[in-house]
């Protein structure tokens, strides 16, 4: 479970980006984080891996506060966590196979067993006959469905999307989507998934969390939401 008590951010500058946030995500969910641009949904999701810290109250994974992991145990978190997000960063430089193979060898893991790792989640996501291509000969939705094999590699409990179809078509857009529900589904990977695409989100029905100048407006199960 993620638990959000009471949490406020607010940057150096000023600008609140997020007002008094309490938000319960039981493990194994998919929520959709709403809103406009600059309601705080980014800001939520970088929390969630202390990319940044709140001003004020507390965040638990698994009833562990994060705030108190210290900072060389970051990295541990994070592990926990896959990332997936609208620019892809793919390392144009290498295969589709060595771009998800990267945070295993991070970790050290053997030859045969990042073999063994990689073809399976690319197998997962439809790309095992492009593990030899290069980002730039890809499409928009296999690029971004390399990331989300990266993302998974390591078997995270957590998958964070942010705005994962910012730069696809709708067809696209519907793959990436369906792909990260089946994930969702068969490895019971908690899903958020913030986003502005009013119609990826009321095709899905998940429940839907609707931020409004930092603040939660409306947490609905099975919600629509209708983009401004």
């Amino acid at each position: 479970m993620i638990e959000f008590i009471s949490v406020t951010k607010k940057y150096p500058n000023g600008a609140l980006a997020l007002d008094d946030i309490n938000l319960k995500i039981a493990d194994g969910e998919f929520i959709f984080i709403v809103g406009p641009s600059g309601a705080g949904k980014s800001t939520l999701l970088k929390l969630i891996t202390r990319e940044t810290s709140p001003t004020s109250g507390t965040i638990l994974l698994n009833e562990e506060d994060i705030l108190k992991i210290p900072k060389n145990k970051i990295p541990v978190l994070r592990r926990r966590i896959g990332t997936v997000f609208q620019d892809f960063k793919l390392l144009l430089t290498k295969t589709v196979f060595e771009n998800v193979a990267v945070p295993l060898e991070v970790l050290g893991y053997k030859e045969s067993e990042i073999e063994k790792q990689v073809s399976e989640a690319l197998d997962k996501v439809g790309l095992l006959e492009k593990a030899n291509s290069f980002p730039l000969q890809l499409s928009g939705g296999e690029v971004q469905r390399t990331s989300i094999a990266r993302a998974i590699i390591s078997k995270p409990q957590v998958l964070l999307a942010d705005e994962p179809t910012g730069d696809l078509d709708p067809k696209n857009s519907l793959e990436v989507v369906s792909l990260i529900e089946k994930i969702n589904k068969e490895d019971k990977t908690t899903i958020l998934m913030a986003t502005h695409n009013a119609q990826i989100v009321n095709h899905f029905k998940k429940r839907v969390v609707n931020l409004k100048k930092g603040k939660i407006e409306s947490d609905v199960k099975e919600g629509r939401y209708e983009a401004a």
